[in-house]
C-alpha cells in the first residue's frame, strides 16, 4: 500500500529529491489543470503503459481530489516498482488549496465526464418539465437517459461520452499533445 503525503511535502520532494510526478486522471483532464511537470499516465492505460522511473528517487501519484489514486494504491504500487513511491493526499484540489503552482488551460473543453453529466442531467430535466407542462409522453426521455446511465454504470460503455467525444470542440482538443 502506498503512503499518503501532503501537497507540500510532494512539492518538497519534486524540488530537492527530483521525484516523478504522475497523473493518472484520463488526458482531457489534465489538458485542462495540471500540476506542472506532471507525466500524465491515466489508470485506463496503466497496464499496457511504461513508467520510466529513476532508481531511489521517489515517485508521486495524484489524481484530482485523491480517491481514485487511494482507489487503485495497489495498482500504482505495481507500476512504481522497487521506488518509493506516494499518494498526494488531496490530489490536484488540495495542491491548489495550498498554493501551490497549477497549469491551466480554460480553452481545453470540460472533462468528458463532465460533459456527460451536465448533458444529462439536461436531458432529464427538460424531459420531466416537458413531461409536466406539455405531454407525459415526455417523461419517457427522463427515463431513456436514466436507463442509458445504468448501462453505462453497469457495462462501462457510455453512448452519450461516445457522441461527445466526436463534437467538433472535444476533436479539436485531442489533436495537441496535453503536456
Amino acid at each position: 500500500m502506498l503512503k499518503t503525503i501532503t501537497p507540500e511535502e510532494a512539492a518538497r520532494l519534486l524540488r530537492e529529491e527530483c521525484a516523478t510526478l504522475v497523473d493518472v486522471r484520463e488526458p482531457d483532464e489534465h489538458a485542462r489543470a495540471r500540476i506542472p511537470g506532471a507525466r500524465n499516465l491515466p489508470l485506463s492505460r496503466l497496464e499496457e503503459a511504461e513508467l520510466a522511473l529513476h532508481e531511489g528517487k521517489p515517485v508521486l501519484f495524484h489524481c484530482r481530489s485523491g480517491a481514485r489514486t487511494a482507489g487503485h494504491a495497489a495498482r500504482l504500487a505495481a507500476k512504481a516498482g522497487a521506488c518509493e513511491a506516494y499518494v498526494v493526499e488531496g490530489g490536484l484540489d488540495a495542491w491548489k488549496r495550498a498554493g501551490l503552482p497549477v497549469a491551466e488551460d480554460r480553452r481545453q473543453p470540460l472533462e468528458l465526464m463532465r460533459q456527460v453529466q451536465i448533458a444529462a442531467g439536461s436531458m432529464v430535466v427538460a424531459g420531466v418539465l416537458l413531461g409536466v407542462l406539455a405531454s407525459p409522453w415526455f417523461l419517457a426521455l427522463a427515463g431513456f437517459v436514466g436507463a442509458g446511465l445504468v448501462f453505462a454504470g453497469v457495462t462501462g460503455t457510455c453512448g452519450l461520452a461516445r457522441v461527445l467525444r466526436m463534437m467538433p470542440w472535444n476533436r479539436a482538443a485531442a489533436l495537441p499533445a496535453a503536456g
